[in-house]
């Protein structure tokens, strides 16, 4: 970017903050900085970063995948479903929550013992007054996405090269039509591996404990949307460029093959590892008008 582009847009972001500024505390932000006031007099910053990370994940996940759960009862919802010869069962959700219950309590929570330390190395602040704004953490959220994006494609790929697929990733796969429950339904050490990848945009921006969180859920959101086995045309989601959505990720469990990426679709396209899902799209859309005869 040169000097007058650069300028324009710190000119923008110093426009939007001074903007910012003048809007008085509405009473939802002021109850949240009372909140957020309470937390720090109350806790120690390890009790924050390690509890407070563990509820945070907790509540985000179980209720992200409500909806998901809950459109299995519904008949109406039936049509919106990816894979409808393949219905969920009690059995494999049963199956799937047992599991899920050990990477959160085994696995994932001695990681998230470390946050404290991991906040405390790179220096990142806990209080209100260095909290970013609502725009940049959802700007931060974005750049982390892409980092993990990148991150995932590669490693996710490589977790499927024929000599190691079967020893760790293959688990994952035990569903070919996924749920929302199953987003993080993997062997530990994919859960190790593929969920390092979490960390390096929180490396790179390095703000405040509340971008963690945020990305956590922005992160939650996305991976079991894409998981979800469903696809509503009015999901805010699809606005996103290049979002890779619930039918780019349905078909690589039912394909086993291409459509590595986990929140966008860009790798995909450049390394041609989405040829077999445009393939299939092309196939499907052409069988669409015959089928329509026939009735």
């Amino acid at each position: 970017m040169n000097a007058s582009g650069g300028d324009i847009v710190t000119s923008a972001r110093l426009f939007v903050e001074y903007v910012d500024s003048l809007l008085p505390e509405n009473p939802l932000q002021g109850s949240f900085h009372g909140a957020w006031d309470y937390m720090l007099n109350n806790y120690t910053k390890f009790q924050i970063a390690t509890w407070g990370s563990l509820l945070v994940h907790e509540l985000t996940y179980f209720t992200f995948c409500l909806p998901g759960f809950i459109f299995q009862f519904i008949p109406y919802m039936r049509k919106y479903k990816i894979q409808q010869d393949k219905p969920e069962t009690w059995e494999r959700q049963w199956k799937c929550f047992k599991m899920l219950l050990f990477n959160h309590f085994c696995i994932q929570l001695p990681m998230i013992c470390g946050t404290y330390y991991f906040t405390e190395y790179f220096n990142i602040p806990y209080t209100w007054d260095t909290m970013p704004r609502w725009y940049v953490l959802l700007a931060q959220c974005f750049g982390c996405a892409v980092i993990e994006d990148t991150w995932h494609y590669f490693l996710h790929r490589l977790l499927h090269h024929r000599k190691i697929y079967k020893h760790i990733h293959k688990m994952h796969h035990d569903f070919s039509s996924p749920f929302g429950m199953q987003a993080e339904y993997a062997h530990p050490l994919e859960t190790i591996i593929l969920g390092a990848g979490f960390f390096i945009g929180i490396m790179v921006f390095c703000t405040h404990v509340m971008l963690l969180w945020a990305w956590v859920a922005v992160r939650l959101l996305e991976t079991i949307d894409v998981h979800s086995g469903y696809y509503i045309p009015i999901n805010p989601l699809h606005l996103i460029p290049f979002y890779a959505g619930a039918r780019f990720h349905d078909f690589h469990h039912m394909n086993f093959v291409g459509n590595y990426a986990s929140t966008f679709t860009f790798w995909d396209k450049v390394f041609g590892t989405d040829s077999q899902f445009n393939a299939y799209n092309t196939k499907v859309a052409n069988r669409e008008p015959e089928d329509k005869k026939r009735q």
